[in-house]
């Protein structure tokens, strides 16, 4: 016997509105449990929300483009009765609230709309503008002065998790912020204008952002033949970050080597013995073992700066952030309490990381609260490169390719393993000295493996 069984969005996190970009069933479908249902796309990353019933898809109930948040109702689907079984029934009764609750919210719209149409047709003619004329303009952005931004900062900064997420990527401090929306609520569109404005404004000392000219519109199709490729919406979502990033942070970038030629050694002896057990042992995770030792030993590296500016937040515990190519762009899985783990837990974790990256089932949770990050272009080539720090994180280690050098020792030449490594830091909170000292530490721990145990 099947029963209706209504699939609402999961927890996903600190988001809202998140744009469903691909309906991957429809009426009449057979699913099983774990299929997935839609594929949405949220900072940086794409993910698939499965159906937690096996089952005939009844309805669907969203569409390209919607925006949906936890609880959105997703589908209706005819549950088969070990579906209907293995839900048990607390969940029909939590469903059933569900939709007493969004049915109340639904009244409470309809009687606010009713009102504001009754307000608006007791409104004069005067007050409202004549059939077919254009929508008034925009009020421009006010500059702000000194008093208007000591009011901001009292306010309380109101607003929703999806908002503060925002701000929070932007370094926007919400106290700073007016809001817009009912009762003093920050909106997005609040936090994208005080921005502006800051960026914008010029202060005693100088512009306190940068003042570009805009690039010209070139018609390059004058001088041949062109292509016009879309960004990958992961690129589209990305860019003004990394943009931010590397114009609000001061970056420098440390060179250095490390000799490897023990520790892939070692690796080599042991790959075989992982892989039966189908884990593939990287370098990938001696370098997150060996990062762990130099964040312990320089703790400034394994902090945040304060939105004051003022102070470092310091954090004791190590979430390693892992730069992962996939076909639609970069994204960064975190490996969690990585100082936790031994070299095999964390080549499994690796792999189920990449796999998931690379079929688009990535959570923004999968992302979220990393520490320091590592960006490895190993596999593919190159000597050293500059990358991008992952604010606000306040330091990135890039590696390149290992290659065989001559090393002189001991009088003479011999060949060694080496593997350039690239560290970038955030010149507000790290100095070029401790910069230093943090690459010799890894070199150290690289080369003598032995080291990741002390």
């Amino acid at each position: 016997m099947a029963t209706a069984k209504e699939v609402l969005v999961p927890d996903i996190g600190d988001f809202e509105d998140v744009e469903v970009i691909e309906v991957l069933v429809a009426p009449g479908d057979r699913v099983k449990a774990e299929d997935s249902l839609i594929s949405l796309e949220s900072d940086k990353a794409t993910m698939e929300i499965p159906s937690p019933h096996a089952g005939v898809v009844e309805s669907v109930k969203v569409k390209v483009g919607d925006k949906v948040s936890e609880g959105t109702l997703i589908a209706v689907i005819e549950a088969e009765q070990a579906g209907a079984e293995a839900a048990g029934d607390d969940g029909g009764q939590e469903d059933k609230q569900d939709r007493d609750k969004n049915k109340g919210e639904d009244e409470g719209k309809t009687a606010s709309g009713g009102e504001d149409r009754k307000k608006r047709s007791e409104e004069p003619a005067a007050a409202r503008p004549p059939a077919g004329s254009p929508a008034p303009a925009a009020p421009p952005v006010p500059e702000l002065t000194p008093r208007e931004l000591a009011a901001a900062q009292r306010g309380k900064g109101h607003a929703s998790p999806a908002v503060r997420h925002l701000a929070n990527e932007l370094g926007v401090d919400l106290a700073q912020v007016s809001g817009s929306g009912r009762k003093g609520r920050v909106l997005k569109s609040d936090v994208q204008k005080f921005v502006k404005n800051v960026m914008t404004r010029s202060g005693p000392t100088g512009p306190v952002g940068l003042q570009m000219a805009d690039f010209s519109d070139v018609d390059f199709s004058e001088w041949g033949e062109v292509d016009h490729e879309p960004l990958s919406r992961i690129k589209k979502l990305s860019g003004p970050y990394l943009h931010r990033n590397w114009i609000t942070v001061p970056h420098v970038t440390q060179f250095d080597e490390a000799d490897i030629t023990e520790l892939e050694d070692f690796r080599q002896g042991k790959k075989d013995q992982l892989a039966k057990e189908g884990v593939r042992l990287t370098l990938l995770s001696f370098l997150i073992k060996a990062a762990v030792v130099a964040l312990k030993k320089f703790p400034h590296f394994n902090s945040s700066l304060a939105p004051s500016g003022d102070e470092l937040i310091i954090k004791h515990y190590f979430n390693v952030g892992i730069a992962v190519d996939t076909p639609g762009g970069l994204v960064v899985p975190v490996i969690r309490n990585a100082d936790q783990k031994g070299l095999f837990q964390l080549a499994a974790e690796l792999g189920e990381a990449g796999q998931k990256a690379r079929d688009k089932k990535l959570g923004p949770k999968d992302m979220q609260g990393g520490t320091f990050t590592i960006s490895s272009l190993g596999g593919i080539g190159g000597t050293w490169f500059t990358p991008i720090i992952n604010a606000p994180e306040v330091a990135i280690l890039g590696i390149s390719k290992a290659e065989m050098k001559p090393v002189y020792e001991d009088g003479t030449f011999v060949p060694r393993l080496v593997l350039p490594i690239s560290l970038s830091y955030d010149h507000r909170v790290i100095d070029g000295a401790d910069a230093a000292r943090f690459t010799t530490e890894l070199r150290t721990v690289l080369s003598d493996i032995r080291h990741m145990l002390l």
